[in-house]
């Protein structure tokens, strides 16, 4: 069966079929989903019931594996619960039980339900992302997605001028300061050290621009940080608005796959009493939007 995709909302996003994610894709296939995920930014993989393994392995068609050093900063290797290559986006410790509500990890794992872009904080942001519903509870925990090409295309003229140029900064701390997760440790304050990205980028298959917002973003080179944020926020209101928008509720074993440098994407709540446990990979970018300065 030949891959197939329609569009299931009106500016953005696909749902796939004629894939099972746990069996090899060929060259035609690989060029077919990467073709969706150029025009459509977010695609749906429906009753994809896979292992870790299965997973890393069908990301691999699509490029490498992010990987860096310092991506258990927060919860140590020790204290995580999946092996290498996949990142543990569940309520659930290291034995498998649900997190208590003064659980450190817990707390920052709170600021994933503001908007966001994945590794928007590293010097060479991700490129796609794949989340995978494995065990989903009764009611909420819908991850919802913002088309930034659409956003982008709807901003009068004078403030695409205004913004073609400017450089952000981003960091870990200014997306959890948000939330009230200020007490970090040194060793982590080094590792979430800001890094510099252009705020409007242009996809390089598609040559569409869009505009590279995120909550980790708290900076813009040569303005003051006040007029800097409240310029962000604005910008994040407009992004967000309801049209640019698409709110996927979970299935079991779904597997949505996105492009970090075309959509913005954000968690929502659920009761965390219940279990939730769903698994990211993540792909490493081509490289970084603008030369990296110390």
């Amino acid at each position: 069966m030949s891959v197939t995709i329609r569009q299931i909302h009106p500016v953005f996003v696909g749902e796939v079929a004629g894939v099972v994610c746990r069996r090899p894709l060929n060259a035609e296939d690989v060029a077919a989903i990467e073709a969706g995920m150029d025009e459509y930014g977010v695609l749906v993989f429906r009753d994809q019931n896979i292992t870790d393994d299965e997973q890393i392995t069908f990301t691999r068609h699509f490029g490498e594996l992010e990987t860096y050093r310092t991506a258990g900063h927060i919860r140590k290797r020790e204290d995580q619960r999946l092996g290498p290559g996949i990142a543990d986006f569940s309520n659930l410790d290291k034995h498998g039980n649900i997190m208590s509500d003064r659980d450190r990890v817990w707390f920052f794992k709170l600021g994933d339900r503001l908007w966001h872009s994945d590794s928007s904080f590293r010097p060479i942001p991700a490129k796609y992302s794949l989340l995978s519903g494995r065990v989903l509870p009764s009611w909420g925990a819908n991850t919802e997605f913002a088309d930034m090409r659409a956003a982008y295309d709807a901003l009068d003229a004078r403030t695409k001028a205004e913004i073609e140029n400017l450089v952000c900064e981003h960091s870990l701390i200014y997306s959890r300061e948000a939330i009230g997760f200020t007490h970090m440790t040194p060793e982590e304050i080094a590792a979430f050290r800001p890094v510099r990205q252009r705020l409007v980028r242009t996809h390089p298959v598609t040559g569409r621009k869009s505009l590279f917002l995120s909550s980790h973003a708290g900076a813009i080179t040569g303005w003051t940080i006040p007029e800097a944020r409240v310029f962000l926020r604005d910008l994040v209101e407009h992004a967000t608005q309801r049209e640019f928008v698409y709110s996927h509720a979970w299935r079991p074993y779904d597997l949505v796959m996105w492009d970090n440098r075309t959509t913005m994407h954000r968690a929502r709540c659920f009761d965390r009493n219940e279990v939730r446990d769903v698994r990211r990979t993540t792909l490493a970018g081509d490289a970084p939007t603008i030369e990296q300065v110390a």
